[in-house]
């Protein structure tokens, strides 16, 4: 990792650790204005998975301010891969994509704006990564809708199991481990993991 990906992580850091004392203090900022970021293990994690696969096609259910796109597009450019990062609201893509180009890598990622489950259906099939992290009652449909499309091998990673977890996460866990040659085990790492792998016969 190159000291300008290491620089832009830093600044995320930075703000997640002001958000996290705002919270403490008893200040909350409203959830468009938040970055509701998978945190620093996570982080590490997904890129470590990314990483393994060859030129993968790396999809991304929420962008929001792309502290996970950094970690994601840095594990594209190191396996010769590109990144698809969806997202709803346009102001977080601005600045998702500035913090991209800072960190010189917004030539390896595709940003797209709009409904995840929309612009899924535009997509190509070959998808071999998927990070989930949109609201936790879309993650059933877009695993649905990600499924017809995915690669032998494929991974998904889906994030806040625990931390909000909740009926919508059991739900998606149900769901995952309910479809045919999908192997998924939950993970304790940052607000809680189900990582699944794809193997059809």
């Amino acid at each position: 990792m190159d000291d300008r990906v290491t620089q832009v992580l830093e600044l995320y850091h930075e703000r997640l650790q002001t958000e996290q004392e705002e919270r403490r203090a008893g200040i909350h900022r409203p959830n468009s204005e938040r970055f509701l970021a998978v945190g620093r293990r996570t982080g590490q994690l997904i890129s470590i998975l990314a990483r393994v696969l060859d030129k993968p096609t790396i999809l991304e259910l929420g962008t929001s301010y792309g502290y996970s796109t950094i970690w994601l597009a840095e594990a594209a450019r190191t396996s010769g891969g590109r990144l698809v990062t969806m997202e709803l609201e346009a102001h977080k893509i601005a600045y998702a994509r500035d913090m991209a180009e800072r960190a010189g890598l917004a030539d390896h990622v595709d940003f797209r704006h709009g409904d995840a489950l929309d612009l899924i259906a535009q997509m190509d099939h070959g998808i071999d990564f998927v990070l989930m992290d949109v609201w936790k009652d879309l993650y059933v449909p877009c695993l649905e809708a990600v499924l017809p499309k995915l690669n032998p091998g494929a991974i998904i990673v889906a994030d806040n199991m625990r931390v909000p977890g909740g009926e919508e996460a059991r739900k998606y866990q149900q769901a995952v481990r309910a479809i045919p040659h999908m192997l998924s085990v939950p993970l304790p790492v940052g607000t809680g993991l189900e990582v699944s792998r794809y193997l059809p016969a």
